[in-house]
């Protein structure tokens, strides 16, 4: 490890609520969110800065953090004299208040920064989709001398008033910051592009510490880092660069690789870098042996793909991803993402869709354009994602492009009201980014008894495989020697 990244404290904001994914977040923080199959949304900051040679990170935690908390404690751990990551829940350290901002959540930990006695602190958020090698963004940080470098990332430029752009002179140095401006300014050099902020930052230990106790005494601040912390170090003339996220090279990855960061901010956006994971061509590699994505490491079998019974056809997969546990049993997969633990029964039609890890799909089943969170149950001959207007009516998720969001544990027939989990539905009614939903839905669902939990898996672990000549009325029956 160089001396740079010794003296380097790394924080992750891991707090966030994500309030426009729920309600895959009415029960989690955005950082613990599902991606791929089979990583959770934080395990990518944290490998980024475990393969940089980073080994001093803390990891800040606020809203609905159990699971988060979960995932760290099982799977992340490092061992050494000095190193750590360390989960920092909210503690009310300055006053009568949880972390009011982004940048509050920094400054009401700063003891840790003091203690630590670093020279240089890393804050990046944890809720992001990308790869990159930290140690090059700090190198660059020094080489500028610099009080702050803001990572980021380049965009067309009639794209940018959807983010917080960052306006530069020629030598890289932020001259202004803009949040959502109606006209971005465009990258010195490059007309019809504009530099966006990814939230990312690497400070000089003093210059945080003393933006941030100035900040806390302003009556008008929100304590942010894009909204406050940033413009006040441009307006007092602090050095300020930023760092191109774009020349970034991580090592293993082919020499023509894009880059390649998703805010996966929205359902649409998160669903859709889903699906990116199992296009032919992949523009997040996950393959990569020298950056591998670090995650928990299940003690589930292999995936298996079986005829349900000796005169059924086999399995028909095109440009699909099936994760570790699962069972797909002469069914049809296209485009589709399956998590860990998870069941497609006989004669299963499932297209453009991801469903996470212990969801059971029942036999004859159609699905396109689907989202389901973990733990789901498909009866069978369900039809889901066919007729939009019929959709809309009866499931009380559906995107603006159509696609159906089901709530963990929730159980769908194949005809009439959805059940949902007894405890998420509890959550979801009080959830004030969903709240509305429930009520409009309120006579459109029945509940679980309270015997079945959204936390129990309806995968494969313990059932038999399911055959299309079966009789019985769950499809579960028909065995596969």
């Amino acid at each position: 490890m160089t001396t740079a990244r010794k003296n380097t404290l790394v924080m992750i904001m891991a707090g966030g609520k994500g309030s426009r994914l729920s309600p895959l977040t009415c029960h989690r923080s955005k950082p613990a969110v599902p991606f791929g199959g089979r990583y959770r949304i934080i395990d990518f900051v944290l490998t980024n800065f475990l393969n940089s040679g980073y080994r001093q990170i803390y990891v800040l935690t606020q809203y609905m953090a159990s699971s988060l908390i979960k995932h760290l404690n099982r799977n992340w751990h490092i061992s050494g004299f000095g190193q750590f990551i360390e989960v920092v829940p909210a503690q009310k350290r300055v006053g009568e208040f949880w972390y009011r901002g982004t940048a509050d959540s920094v400054f009401q930990n700063l003891n840790l920064i003091r203690d630590s006695g670093a020279d240089t602190v890393a804050i990046f958020g944890g809720d992001h989709i990308y790869k990159c090698a930290v140690d090059q963004m700090e190198a660059e940080h020094h080489a500028n001398r610099a009080d702050l470098t803001v990572a980021a990332f380049p965009v067309p430029q009639h794209e940018a008033h959807q983010f917080g752009v960052i306006d530069v002179d020629g030598d890289g140095r932020v001259i202004g910051f803009l949040e959502k401006p109606e006209n971005p300014p465009s990258i010195p050099g490059r007309p019809g592009w504009t530099l966006v902020s990814m939230g990312n930052y690497f400070f000089r230990a003093k210059a945080l510490t003393d933006v941030l106790q100035s900040e806390s005494q302003r009556s008008d601040s929100k304590m942010d880092f894009g909204g406050d912390i940033v413009p006040r170090l441009v307006e007092t003339g602090a050095r300020v660069f930023t760092y191109d996220f774009a020349k970034n090279v991580v090592p293993g990855e082919p020499s023509n690789a894009e880059p390649y960061w998703r805010d996966v901010g929205t359902l649409d956006s998160y669903f859709q870098a889903n699906m990116d994971l199992r296009s032919r061509l992949p523009a997040l590699n996950v393959y990569n042996r020298d950056w591998r994505i670090r995650t928990a490491q299940r003690d589930y079998p292999p995936a298996r793909f079986v005829r349900s019974h000796e005169s059924a056809g086999g399995v028909d997969i095109h440009d699909s991803l099936v994760c570790e546990g699962s069972i797909v049993a002469s069914a049809r997969l296209t485009d589709a993402l399956i998590g860990y633990d998870s069941y497609i029964h006989a004669g299963c039609d499932v297209e453009d869709s991801v469903i996470l890890s212990g969801c059971d799909v029942g036999a004859n089943s159609r699905l396109r354009r689907v989202l389901f969170d973990k733990n789901c149950k498909i009866d069978r001959n369900t039809v889901m994602g066919y007729d939009e207007e019929a959709d809309r009516k009866r499931f009380p998720f559906v995107t603006e492009s159509g696609i159906i969001v089901l709530p963990t544990g929730t159980h769908v027939p194949s005809e009439g009201p959805i059940q949902l989990a007894h405890d998420i539905e509890e959550l979801l009614r009080k959830d004030p980014d969903t709240k509305d939903m429930m009520e409009e839905f309120s006579e459109r669902y029945t509940i679980s008894d309270v015997r079945r939990h959204s936390y129990i898996s309806s995968g494969p672990r313990y059932q038999r495989y399911a055959g299309i000549f079966d009789d019985d009325d769950d499809g579960n029956d028909g065995d596969v020697e």
